[in-house]
């Protein structure tokens, strides 16, 4: 017989230390043991088998959420929304098609932290498409393939080279990589040598003048509001698709998608394809509403 637990999960805000040592003490369940709980959970909503499917993978959402440590954002949040997307594969997860929950789980944990890594960066404008969202997922991975250093630019071999294996443009390689970088100290050294020129002998000034500057503040505001809509318009399974197929680090196969939830391929295509229209009404609609208010 199983024991009834009935604890909070433990909480990633008490310290990364602490809570790494709390969720080691959940034990890794067999296959046998994940099959009958996850029977118990769907046939009669039995919370503490949910309970010890969520526990039980604690370990795989800190795993994946390290991955994202050199997005700047607080690891604990991460974990935080990784333990979210978790929640809702156990909430979904059926143990007759013959998957792991670990399979399974892994591709909504990661469209939980990706949607959240997206909405912290403010990438309306500058990760609108596809490509934009692999780019700045898979930039720094590739620079350390090719042995580009963070300690300045990237030098135009290394741009060209960027630009070809993600197949976006080298423009596209520029900003990001300065965006991904952050401040650099304006009295670094242009090539490393002492006598070399200092950034801030060669810094033009780009601001735009103070009207234009509200300007685009009031844009992003309202494209930041409009994509939030846009998401939160989509079904659970539309959401899921859309993440994996638009935000994903490896965008998933429609046989893939298809194979986790027992539907044709075309069928996966339509629903993304719906998914996507939804996405881009919810925009629109936002995007007109919020002018319309600034406009009274």
């Amino acid at each position: 017989m199983y024991q009834t637990v009935s604890q909070p999960l433990p909480s990633a805000a008490s310290g990364l230390t602490h809570y790494l040592a709390q969720i080691r003490k959940f034990p890794v369940l067999t296959q046998e043991e994940e099959t009958h709980f996850g029977r118990r959970w769907r046939q009669h909503s039995d919370r503490d088998a949910a309970y010890r499917l969520v526990t039980s993978h604690l370990r795989l959402v800190a795993k994946i959420a390290m991955r994202y440590r050199g997005y700047g954002l607080p690891v604990a949040d991460i974990i935080s929304e990784g333990n979210i997307g978790l929640m809702q594969a156990v909430r979904r997860f059926d143990p007759e098609r013959g998957i792991r929950l670990s399979t399974y789980a892994t591709w909504w944990i990661k469209a939980a932290i990706q949607e959240y890594v997206l909405r912290s960066w403010s990438l309306v404008k500058i990760a609108a498409t596809s490509a934009q969202k692999k780019l700045f997922f898979k930039l720094r991975r590739t620079k350390s393939a090719i042995s580009a250093l963070d300690d300045g630019d990237l030098r135009p071999d290394q741009v060209k080279t960027i630009s070809e294996r993600l197949k976006v443009s080298e423009r596209e390689v520029v900003a990001m990589d300065r965006r991904l970088r952050g401040d650099i100290s304006l009295n670094a050294r242009t090539d490393g040598a002492p006598d070399a020129a200092e950034a801030l002998e060669r810094l033009v000034d780009p601001s735009p003048c103070h009207d234009v500057a509200l300007a685009d503040d009031e844009e992003l505001s309202r494209r930041r509001s409009a994509l939030k809509a846009a998401i939160q318009s989509l079904s659970p399974r539309e959401r899921h698709i859309f993440s994996e197929r638009y935000l994903s680090e490896a965008p998933a196969t429609l046989e893939t998608l298809a194979a986790e939830y027992g539907i044709s391929r075309e069928r996966i295509r339509q629903i993304e394809l719906r998914a996507f229209q939804k996405v881009k009404s919810a925009m629109q609609e936002g995007e007109t509403y919020q002018k319309q208010r600034a406009a009274k």
